[in-house]
């Protein structure tokens, strides 16, 4: 392209935001696509269990209260991270989760291996008052996760979307989906989705 057509794309705001879009998407393109048929990408890690009817009811509490907004769950291949938080994450840990999770801001500390790290009244606590464990802490108290109860009603309909994605759920765990979880605190079902975080890669 001669320099007075440069000029004039790079004048004309229209056709400067056309040759953008198309730059960005073959970038695009020619970084994601390869990935796509990487094997390693697509292959879940050894101890790679999908989450039990409680433990998603507990992550769809963790989208809701925006927890991903300050907590991250993707430990970079660096060592000050690593020294931290654990093994790095790797992609077979992730192949089940629809969303993903890794977020990218930390307010709060990355809970990608926070599994059994603490114990489930560590946890009970900590979600009810953040400072009466950690005094340093900005986290919100989330008090009323301890009297709101699921009734499980959407809980077998969530596993059988997530089945059809290639989660391996079996019939069985999605008929028992419901009685899992009725009865149980909303309090209860974010923790047992916090103590799974990162425990088939230690």
């Amino acid at each position: 392209m001669s320099k007075n057509k440069h000029e004039k794309v790079e004048k004309h705001v229209g056709w400067f935001a056309v040759f953008s879009i198309i730059a960005i998407s073959i970038g695009g393109l020619v970084e994601i696509t390869p990935l796509l048929f990487q094997k390693q990408l697509q292959e879940p890690v050894k101890n790679l269990r999908p989450y039990t009817a409680l433990e998603l009811e507990g992550r769809d509490i963790y989208i809701r209260e925006g927890c991903v907004g300050c907590h991250s769950q993707m430990i970079r291949p660096f060592r000050a991270e690593t020294e931290r938080y654990g093994h790095y994450s790797v992609a077979g840990e992730h192949v089940w989760e629809h969303p993903h999770l890794w977020g990218s801001k930390r307010t709060g500390p990355d809970l990608a291996r926070v599994g059994g790290r603490y114990s489930d009244e560590w946890h009970y606590v900590h979600l009810v008052n953040p400072r009466a464990v950690v005094p340093e802490s900005n986290m919100p108290a989330y008090p009323w996760l301890a009297t709101n109860t699921l009734d499980g009603k959407l809980t077998a309909r969530k596993m059988r979307a997530f089945q059809r994605l290639g989660v391996p759920y079996t019939d069985e765990d999605i008929d028992g989906a419901q009685a899992a979880v009725q009865g149980k605190t909303e309090m209860e079902a974010l923790i047992a989705y916090l103590q799974s975080l990162g425990t088939a890669l230690r």
